[in-house]
């Protein structure tokens, strides 16, 4: 029997590349209050906290109503065209096909994004009937509280990898006292995986396979 009952899987840097979504959603939000965009190396690097962080960030406002406005402004566009400018990582379909015949091992997603626009992206790739669930994020809610929740829930077993490439992805799962992993094709460096020892550091997909 596999160590592990359950693979969670980050989207965003880890099943698909939202690069030119967010950066087009989060310069509308950001021109739409009169702040001027910014350049997509810029916002590239920001790819992977929620929304309010790093809105809040950019503009270095304290005021929570006004980043919520914010938000809500990247979501406007984001749900109407910046979720299908997303694009699928090379060897995901396949990863995820072989993952999904091993008997024993369920797969969910557990992202920061908005559940809506998380299982649009799954559909619009043909991935979502590989997971039983997609756990979304939602403002003020960290990844690390979404992980609880589907423990304590039992959504979830304690036999449970989470796979991201931010730094976001292995700390939730080391607060909630879960195994993690990391992938490098995403936006997060080695360094900063290595930061949180993760249980694995993958460069490519098909690597996954390899624990079983």
């Amino acid at each position: 029997m596999s160590q592990y009952e359950w693979l969670l899987f980050d989207l965003d840097g880890t099943l698909s590349d939202p690069a030119d979504g967010f950066v087009n959603s989060m310069n509308h939000a950001l021109t739409s209050h009169n702040y001027p965009p910014r350049a997509a190396a810029e916002l590239t690097q920001h790819i992977g906290p929620p929304l309010e962080v790093t809105l809040a960030h950019l503009t270095g406002s304290e005021d929570s109503t006004h980043v919520r406005a914010m938000v809500d402004k990247y979501r406007e566009r984001y749900g109407e065209t910046g979720y299908a400018e997303n694009r699928l990582y090379p060897g995901i379909t396949d990863t995820l096909q072989h993952l999904s015949q091993i008997e024993g091992i369920r797969l969910g997603v557990c992202t920061s994004k908005r559940a809506d626009f998380a299982e649009r992206i799954l559909k619009q790739f043909d991935l979502h009937h590989y997971f039983e669930f997609v756990s979304g994020g939602d403002v003020g809610i960290a990844k690390w509280q979404q992980l609880h929740g589907l423990l304590e829930s039992n959504t979830i077993s304690s036999r449970a990898l989470m796979i991201g490439d931010r730094h976001f992805d292995l700390s939730a799962a080391a607060k909630n006292k879960l195994p993690s992993a990391g992938v490098l094709w995403g936006y997060g460096s080695r360094a900063e995986l290595n930061e949180y020892t993760p249980a694995y550091l993958f460069e490519k997909p098909s690597e996954i396979l390899n624990i079983f």
